[in-house]
């Protein structure tokens, strides 16, 4: 049977899963009239929410006698560590590109990985049917970008499609019928080249992990020479050059949404493996006689690292399920076993461990994840990781890209400059403006929630790790203080509505505070402790003036990600599968000042 290996790789929300749907949709993988919810292989509760692919994912359709494995890729730069493994998978790449954005941040990123690994692309030109749409101007773009990116000639010389993922069609000109995506399909089997057949001894490279609660962990992954059987004795060559010998149990290749068990898979072919219990991302299975190893699968190092720690606060245990180090411990090192690009360590602390990743939606994801799953912990403000290049202090930098309308240029402008940016261009374009800026890393802690703040809503801003560059010098921190709550108990309204004037509040009457716990930012840049648990002198007395109704501004509620970035170096955010709090690292009013005449006299 003939095999195209394609994998699909876009910025976000240009419309890569959407169109996985009709493709399958379209190649009858369901019966005809089934009831089929939209972003099909957005399979994760998170990956629904948010609208975006976190984890890849693999299916296959059947085209004119040819089996298409087909592979959804996070456009995420945070998750650059699983785009970069699951390329290895491909033949090929079909880059979609916005109608009217054009290449963005992440477009760039995902393309420079395909091309390094001399994959051959097909540019699809999506959403051609949306008020605005540009696609020759976005072609051209296109163009010039694997240009830069110093694609080889047979890279440029690229296929283009135009597309409607949402409506189902593509043509190969804009002036084409546009009857379903079948002028897309013909071009993935005319354009991506059917995988190499080599006969030698077996050569399978694992690029990704599945779990099964009946059959323990499954092996995804590309056979690259000879065939793999089932029931016959391999050797397993691990990615720290040990060995040992294994038995594939069962395989499975990818059929539909789901899988298909078979004997033998051939050379090419995208299969499922049972019954290795250690297998890791990057083991070669290869021939028991003549053991070969494939090259490791490279990633990008970790540029953001955070502290995970053990909940200390009162309500310790009353949320979650998962509260102990061990558990902690545990579930930290199992997320590193599926994604490569997060490092976890002991930082010297039996209730603590620093965890790296390529950024806070990378990481942010993770917590999520685990309070989903009934852990309770705290995490600590986020650091980049610092390099030496050349004896000198380096630090990452990112291209950050901003579009905004017109009327905020300004906004935008000067508030990256306060954080070291520097704008490489400005384009504008239909009453909006798109800014790129180089900007540190550090820079970019706590900046969407500002921006979003300061335009109403109106920013839409990304980001992708460009370089490590010398230190650029130091960037102002919060210029706001915190209000604490100074005992335990409920929060009333009458205390609320006494300090309104002191700053914005992030609890609600009827919430249960703590002392230590961050209940609200401060107008000023000193720390205030409040007394939030205050009630009303009841006396016999009545004053027209004294009995006013209580009128409490609604409260901030933060994602997790916004109070990551609303963090000060001294405070950590609380993380249940109830709640999300901001509190001091030292709860006590005492150990702070003490602390603070520490840090003070180090100086």
């Amino acid at each position: 049977m003939e095999i195209r290996n394609v994998a699909i790789i876009a910025h976000v929300d240009h419309g890569k899963t959407t169109l996985v749907d009709q493709i399958l949709k379209q190649c009858m993988v369901f019966r005809e009239n089934q009831d089929v919810a939209d972003r099909i292989l957005d399979s994760n509760d998170l990956e629904r929410e948010r609208g975006i692919t976190i984890m890849s994912k693999n299916c296959s359709v059947m085209f004119k006698g040819v089996r298409i494995n087909v592979i959804d890729t996070p456009g995420h730069a945070d998750f650059g560590g699983e785009v970069e493994r699951v390329l290895k998978m491909a033949d090929g790449v079909l880059l979609l590109v916005d109608a009217f954005e054009g290449p963005m941040p992440q477009t760039r990123f995902v393309l420079q990985k395909a091309l390094k690994l001399h994959l051959k692309p097909i540019v699809v030109i999506n959403k051609v049917d949306r008020p605005n749409a540009r696609p020759e101007e976005v072609l051209n773009e296109v163009f010039d970008l694997f240009v830069e990116l110093e694609a080889d000639d047979d890279q440029l010389d690229f296929p283009a499609v135009y597309a409607s993922g949402r409506d189902g069609w593509a043509s190969n000109e804009l002036a084409d019928p546009r009857p379903n995506l079948s002028p897309l399909l013909q071009t993935i089997i005319d354009r991506i080249p059917a995988p190499n057949v080599d006969d030698g001894p077996l050569q399978m490279l694992i690029t990704a992990l599945d779990h099964s609660e009946y059959v323990g962990r499954i092996g995804i992954g590309r056979v690259f020479r000879g065939s793999i059987d089932a029931r016959v004795p391999l050797m397993q060559l691990h990615r720290d050059g040990t060995q040992n010998t294994v038995r594939a149990k069962k395989l499975y290749v990818f059929d539909g949404l789901g899988r298909t068990e078979v004997d033998s898979v051939q050379c090419g072919d995208i299969c499922a493996v049972v019954g290795l219990e250690s297998v890791d991302i990057g083991d070669t299975l290869a021939d028991f006689e003549n053991p070969e190893p494939l090259p490791i699968v490279a990633v990008d190092a970790p540029t953001l690292t955070m502290q995970f720690m053990i909940n200390n606060s009162p309500n310790f245990g009353s949320e979650g399920k998962y509260v102990t180090s061990r558990q902690v411990r545990e579930r930290l090192h199992k997320a590193t076993e599926k994604d490569m690009a997060l490092r976890v360590e002991d930082s010297g602390s039996a209730d603590a461990f620093r965890v790296s990743g390529r950024g806070i939606l990378h990481l942010s994801i993770l917590m999520e994840n685990m309070r989903r799953e009934g852990f309770e912990f705290m995490v600590g403000q986020p650091r980049v990781i610092y390099r030496e290049i050349d004896g000198k202090k380096a630090e990452p930098v990112e291209v950050l890209t901003a579009d905004v309308p017109d009327g905020l240029v300004g906004t935008v402008i000067e508030y990256a400059a306060a954080r070291r940016g520097e704008m490489k261009q400005m384009e504008p374009r239909d009453g909006r403006t798109r800014l790129d800026f180089h900007i540190p890393s550090r820079g970019l802690i706590g900046f969407r929630s500002a921006m979003m703040r300061a335009t109403s809503g109106e920013v839409v801003l990304n980001h992708r790790f460009l370089q490590y560059e010398f230190f650029k010098g130091s960037i102002p921190q919060r210029i706001t203080g915190s209000l604490i709550s100074m005992a335990v108990g409920p929060v009333t309204a009458y205390a609320l509505d006494a300090i309104q004037d002191r700053g914005r509040a992030f609890v609600e009457p009827g919430d249960q505070a703590y002392g230590g716990q961050i209940i609200g930012e401060h107008n000023k840049d000193s720390d205030l402790i409040v007394n939030i648990q205050r009630t009303k002198k009841l006396s016999n007395m009545r004053a027209s003036g004294t009995d006013r109704a209580l009128k409490v501004a609604p409260a901030v509620k933060m994602s997790l990600e916004e109070a990551l970035e609303h963090l000060n170096a001294d405070e950590c955010v609380e993380v249940t599968p109830k709640s999300i709090r901001l509190r001091k690292v030292l709860l006590d009013e005492n150990d702070r000042r003490q602390a603070e005449k520490r840090a003070k006299e180090h100086l």
